[in-house]
């Protein structure tokens, strides 16, 4: 049950003045945190101002300055009505230092007289500009009379709209919501409260929808970043909540004898990177203590987290327990089969794939040796967390692109066993300040080390203007060996048409390349593509023409040429996924980012960190910073949070604070029933972390 005292703020907004169900139906377009059944008074209060416009300026007509903004006081002289249906309506109005033409267009004449009497003084606040020589004002912000001036807002709030909204109107209920905000208990620590300068969760509110000066609404002043550390002190009470839930009682200690993991590492055509050992470590230090393990696994492109993986499920398995590892796609799957089966044949584990392809009699049989303990390691998708999937003891779930997953799959998989310990990989590195927004109930382990023999990718920026040249030098590639991956571009997020893009490129290639090229898309079925992937391997069709469908998963060492068109389309993480795929052998490879103009700044800007760097940490901070961390962790896909105030490329630093905050705040008082740990109830409500405060009622 969420405290009463918040009741007003989680009411419907049409119980607001002035939000009908037309207005209602505005803000639920422009309310993306809004739930379906309706936006809250929450919801508008948390619909922060990006700017304001500052009307305080109070000239005369001969002070004005084109292009300021300015309330003046006048009276209004003369109207001139328009001579055709084209022309403007004209009112001068003047002051003691000079006249002013205010200029309306489509005007009504009635509307008009009516809002500037003749003889009246009004106040008229709006934008001046020169024409001919004097002074203008087209359409004004506001006109009103001594009554209206009292009540009109010396800084105006600028807020993201949507068609039908103004600033104006989003404003109005704005401040109708300020009025049902209830005087709560501070649940900041003073010291840190004064030490910061912040002002009260109601008077931060106040100050952002009411501003008195333009700094008021500043994404780093003092009213949005103190509620920007509200949200992420909440998001880290919750996970850790969420961590010491799981962990409380739950542990199963494996340890593992070396047995299996030794002939593993004798088995690799390589020594283990120093980052690989130190993962490996930790690890096994997690999977042999009583509290069950959960660790993020980072790691650029090529920098072995499969084999990491198969020393943490060799050590499960020395432990008398078996290991699953779950895959986003089936090509993925396949490819983790294909790296793992030599290494685990070496140290005698007992591998297996279970994936939607795998039906009737043979998927009965692999099902039945897994719940007879004749499986030790289960590679898989989606498949494995299905009911009829049952494991004898699974002791170790590896979730791999943890991105690709929700939470709740992620949980269905350790569900499977008694206190499963957990390992989840990403190929995305992900900024340091969202690994702990997202992931800040999870041990960190990075792979910041690339094997040895990894020669570096020579990436270059080429305009699709002289797409002939790219073509023949694709062919003077193959001629010499070399395979040739052609990714096509995004075409406004559909598959299907990302799936013609490909389809056409294929047919204008196989024209000046007859039966050497192969296509791979999400639409093929899975023998399908994994047939024209295997083409692509032996080199019967050494250019393989695909959609994003090969962004993970292919290992194929021939491949040193990789051209992605209209790279402009693409997001950084994605390209440098892209880039990822050659590189992988001993030869020298070339990644040709094939633009079309006119480029914008952004686009611009990620194409040459792509070209200037092939650092994936470096990578990923450039790409929080041009695109924020909800694109970046792909949040509504993935379960992870998604922030209504905090900005990370602006409030990042305080991510670190609100985690030492929370794990301070919970070693003192484990289930908040301080006078602040009740306070901080009322805080993951607000936030809605609710599901945190039941795990305190449930102990």
């Amino acid at each position: 049950m969420r405290d009463s005292r918040l009741d007003p703020l989680f009411a419907e907004a049409t119980t607001l003045q002035g939000v009908g169900p037309k207005v209602a139906k505005t803000l639920q377009r422009l309310l993306a945190s809004a739930p379906e059944e309706g936006p809250r008074v929450i919801d508008v209060l948390g619909h922060a101002p990006t700017g304001a416009i500052d009307r305080r300026a109070r000239p005369t007509i001969s002070e004005l300055v084109a292009g300021e903004v300015a309330t003046i006081e006048a009276v209004v002289e003369r109207h001139q009505a328009p001579r055709s249906s084209r022309a403007p309506y004209r009112v001068v109005v003047a002051d003691p230092t000079g006249a002013l033409t205010l200029v309306f267009f489509r005007a009504q004449g009635g509307y008009i007289e009516k809002l500037l009497p003749l003889g009246e003084t009004r106040w008229i606040s709006g934008t001046p500009e020169l024409f001919d020589g004097a002074f203008q004002m087209v359409h004004p912000a506001h006109v009103v009379d001594a009554e209206g001036l009292a009540k009109l807002p010396a800084v105006e709030p600028t807020y993201p709209l949507v068609e039908g909204a103004s600033h104006g109107l989003v404003n109005r209920i704005a401040r109708a919501a300020l009025e049902r905000v209830p005087e709560l208990p501070e649940w900041l620590d003073a010291a840190f409260l004064a030490s910061r300068e912040f002002p009260g969760f109601r008077a931060a509110l106040e100050r952002l929808h009411a501003p008195q000066s333009p700094g008021d609404v500043a994404p780093d002043g003092p009213a949005l970043t103190r509620l920007a550390y509200d949200e992420l002190l909440a998001n880290q009470l919750a996970l850790r909540l969420v961590r010491a839930r799981m962990r409380r009682g739950s542990g199963r200690a494996r340890v593992g004898t070396g047995r299996v993991s030794e002939r593993i590492e004798a088995a690799l055509p390589f020594a283990l990177t120093g980052a690989q050992t130190r993962a490996v470590a930790a690890i096994r230090d997690d999977m042999a203590s009583d509290e069950r393990m959960l660790r993020l696994l980072q790691g650029d492109v090529g920098s072995g987290k499969t084999v990491v993986a198969l020393l943490a499920a060799a050590t499960a398995v020395e432990a008398g327990a078996q290991a699953a590892i779950m895959a986003p796609t089936e090509i993925l799957a396949r490819q983790h089969l294909a790296t793992l089966e030599p290494l685990a044949g070496a140290a005698g584990l007992r591998v297996a794939l279970l994936t939607g392809r795998e039906k009737g009699r043979e998927r009965a049989a692999i099902l039945t040796r897994l719940e007879d303990g004749e499986v030790d390691l289960l590679v898989g998708t989606h498949a494995l967390f299905q009911d009829d999937v049952v494991f004898r003891d699974l002791g170790l779930a590896v979730v791999d692109e943890q991105h690709k997953f929700g939470v709740r799959q992620r949980l269905a998989l350790a569900s499977k066993g008694a206190a499963v310990d957990v390992l989840v990989m990403t190929a995305t590195p992900i900024p340091r300040t969202l690994v702990l927004t997202a992931f800040g109930d999870m041990e960190h382990s990075a792979l910041d080390e690339k094997p040895p023999g990894r020669t570096p990718i020579d990436t270059r920026l080429v305009s699709l203007e002289r797409l002939d040249e790219i073509v023949g030098a694709v062919g003077r590639a193959i001629e010499g060996g070399a395979r040739v991956y052609w990714v096509c571009p995004l075409v406004e997020q559909s598959e299907t048409l990302d799936v013609a893009a490909a389809e056409d490129r294929f047919g204008s290639l196989n024209q000046v390349f007859p039966g050497r090229v192969g296509l791979a898309h999400g639409k093929l079925k899975g023998a399908d593509k994994d047939a024209a992937v295997a083409r692509f391997v032996s080199g019967e069709t050494p250019i393989l023409v695909a959609t994003t469908v090969i962004e993970v998963g292919v290992n194929v060492p021939e491949a040193t040429v990789m051209v992605i068109e209209h790279a402009e389309r693409f997001g950084l993480a994605q390209l440098h996924q892209l880039r990822g795929r050659v590189g992988r052998g001993a030869g020298r490879s070339t990644c040709l980012l094939a633009w079309k103009g006119p480029l914008g700044e952004t686009a611009k800007a990620r194409l040459e960190t792509l070209r200037d760097t092939d650092d994936g940490f470096v990578i990923a901070e450039k790409d929080l910073e041009l695109r924020g961390e909800g694109e970046v962790l792909g949040s509504r896909q993935s379960g992870a949070p998604e922030f209504r105030l905090a900005r990370m490329e602006t409030h990042g630093a305080l991510v670190r604070v609100a985690h030492d905050d929370a794990g301070l705040v919970l070693a003192k008082d484990p289930h908040l029933t301080s006078d602040r740990g009740r306070a901080l109830r009322l805080l993951l409500q607000i936030f809605e972390r609710d599901a945190a405060v039941r795990l305190l009622r449930a102990g």
